[in-house]
């Protein structure tokens, strides 16, 4: 560990909990023994997407307002977000009295667009990432004379994220380990010295998309670098470069820290969905996202709590990203074949299909490139089967049947 004192200690979370407390929900860290028998771990999910917008965002936020000067106060503030920190800017900052303006990337979902206008923030859309929008909040900042506030690199933010840390350790004394998200490094950061303060044998542990890895690549480097971002299904963790104040603070706590590929966070997305009944963003399914890829296998056995930070997915791509977890999940699968276009072709490949116990959910045929046999039609079918191995068995039919599957 370094020498350097950090910015937050983990009595600036203490204090932080007493500030805040009345305001921000204590949300339940609850036992799931669905997801422990699928992970092997001993599992509770701290429930942090039950907060009124949808995320932990709203700790920080709210800590950082009450910490401003009355001037300040009156002038308002401004904050630069994918969606979740200005949405806790926002309402705490209308509860408050404090005048919020948020500036947006111009791909922030929709709902939380519409959630922050909702809330009284004035939003402006502007930049392709967090980065460019970075850069037009504290531009604006300046010309109108507002506060800027940081959605992780900010010492106020990190020590009410923090907060969340003493909630768990009190409600699952027993953990072992701590699986947190990863964005700009502010949630684990805070989360990471609370814990490490109180009981440092727990492992904390950090989940970031490989498509924006800016904390391993931090890690890697010896300090914060700008990485270059792929669109993620973890819009709330697509953060191109880890804060100045964050960073080290995870060197400190952060015992080991992976990566999680989309398909995994589809995947886990859809877990949620179905066994714990909660609609939880790609953000806050990356915890479970690491279990489902086979990254957190040393944790088998262990007490582990996964931070379910956000619950705020664009319902627009809610359907998508399910049948992409169920593409990834094998029950839903798509193959061509070649059929006799003659009258009972079909009708024999759909018997085969049945008889598999697999359900037809779309047939298109394909005549016009299906090679210079007339005679025969080649077909894509989706189908719903019950995983990987029912596909296997599906195709072995399809071939005894003497149906070709060409692709």
């Amino acid at each position: 560990m370094d020498d350097v004192k950090p910015a937050v200690t983990v009595a600036d979370i203490e204090a932080a909990r007493e500030r805040i407390r009345g305001g921000i929900y204590e949300s339940p860290c609850v036992e799931s023994i669905p997801l422990s028998k699928l992970t092997g771990a001993h599992v509770f999910c701290k429930l942090d997407y039950l907060q009124r917008t949808g995320s932990f965002k709203e700790r920080g936020a709210r800590n950082a307002l009450l910490q401003l000067p009355d001037e300040a106060r009156r002038r308002g503030v401004i904050a630069a977000s994918a969606g979740n920190h200005a949405q806790g800017v926002a309402y705490h900052g209308s509860l408050l009295g404090v005048p919020v303006t948020v500036v947006m990337p111009r791909f922030a979902p929709l709902i939380k667009v519409t959630n922050c206008r909702n809330l009284g923030a004035e939003v402006i859309l502007h930049g392709e990432d967090l980065t460019e929008a970075r850069a037009k909040a504290l531009e604006l900042a300046s010309e109108r004379g507002l506060v800027f506030i940081s959605p992780y690199d900010n010492a106020h933010i990190v020590a009410g994220q923090g907060t969340m840390g003493l909630e768990i350790l009190e409600q699952a004394p027993e953990v072992e380990a701590v699986v947190v998200p990863v964005g700009g490094a502010g949630l684990i950061g805070g989360i990471g010295l609370a814990v490490k303060a109180r009981k440092p044998s727990v492992e904390v542990v950090g989940v970031e998309p490989e498509n924006a890895p800016s904390l391993a690549a931090a890690f890697a480097r010896h300090a914060p670098v700008l990485v270059a971002m792929s669109p993620t299904l973890a819009d709330g963790l697509a953060v191109a470069q880890t804060g100045a104040i964050t960073y080290p603070i995870a060197r400190r706590v952060v015992d080991r820290l992976v990566t999680v590929d989309e398909a995994s966070i589809a995947l886990a997305i859809l877990r949620l969905v179905e066994l714990e009944k909660s609609v939880v963003e790609g953000a806050g399914a990356a915890p479970l996202a690491a279990f489902l890829a086979g990254k957190l296998d040393h944790l088998k056995g262990k007490r582990v709590v996964l931070v379910l930070c956000g619950g705020n997915i664009d319902l627009t791509i809610l359907d998508r990203v399910i049948e992409t977890g169920l593409v990834t999940d094998g029950r839903l699968a798509r193959f061509t074949v070649s059929i006799s276009d003659r009258p009972g072709g079909l009708a024999r490949l759909t018997g085969v299909i049945a008889s598999t116990g697999a359900s037809v959910k779309e047939i298109v045929h394909d005549r016009a490139f299906s090679g210079p046999d007339v005679s025969a039609v080649r077909v894509v079918c989706v189908v719903e089967t019950t995983g990987h191995e029912h596909v296997k068995q599906l195709h072995a039919a399809l071939g005894d049947a003497g149906i070709s599957v060409v692709a």
